[in-house]
């Protein structure tokens, strides 16, 4: 066989073999962000409208996260935050929009301390994305229903659920645990305790 047919089957082996090194890197990258990421690996498919635009999109946001100089709150901002939270709780109870504008400056102000650019909202979305995926969504949903607060279109259990979700992610803001965050739930349930004590004293009399 001729020298240059052995040329031109190496080559061709050569070309195969990168290929497939070349398919098989990319798949672990896949699924390396896919783990990382979870659904929101998938929202940012379907917006990209295909996967390769996505994953560019996706290591960008690694990689400007990697260049964050996060920190972590000191004892006394945390339980000045916890102090702040319940206040912005109770607050919901009289004040439902104003409780909403608090919890959505509350977020901001811990993420700024942490070290966090909060300037622009989308680059917050993108920075919660790589470190805590499971609440990106909710931290969006939280912040529409913020907006439609300020414009006088959410409903009062609109509003309800914005401070649960502004909660969720404050809670792993702050670093504290779940428990340490009151609910907006349990502040409705604790006034409600109080109106009934009220009502069985009146009873008493």
């Amino acid at each position: 066989m001729d020298t240059w047919v052995w040329i031109v089957i190496a080559a061709v082996v050569v070309v195969v073999v990168l290929a497939i090194i070349w398919s098989a890197t990319r798949a672990r990258r896949s699924r390396a962000l896919q783990d990382t990421f979870g659904r929101e690996y998938d929202r940012t498919v379907d917006n990209a409208g295909d996967r390769r635009t996505a994953e560019r999109e996706l290591l960008e946001r690694q990689k400007r996260h990697d260049e964050l100089e996060l920190k972590p709150l000191s004892p006394e901002a945390r339980d000045g935050y916890v102090r702040r939270w319940q206040s912005t709780q109770t607050r919901f109870v009289d004040d439902p929009k104003g409780a909403v504008a608090e919890a959505d400056a509350l977020v901001q102000d811990v993420m700024k301390e942490r070290g966090y650019p909060t300037d622009d909202f989308d680059r917050r979305v993108s920075d919660i994305s790589v470190d805590h995926p499971d609440l990106v969504e909710k931290y969006r949903t939280a912040h529409g229903i913020a907006q439609k607060s300020d414009r006088g279109e959410a409903s009062t259990e609109d509003m309800r659920h914005s401070v649960r979700h502004y909660r969720a992610l404050f809670a792993v803001l702050l670093d504290t645990g779940d428990d340490s965050v009151e609910n907006v739930d349990d502040v409705d349930s604790r006034d409600e305790a109080r109106v009934d004590d009220a009502r069985n004293v009146e009873r008493l009399r």
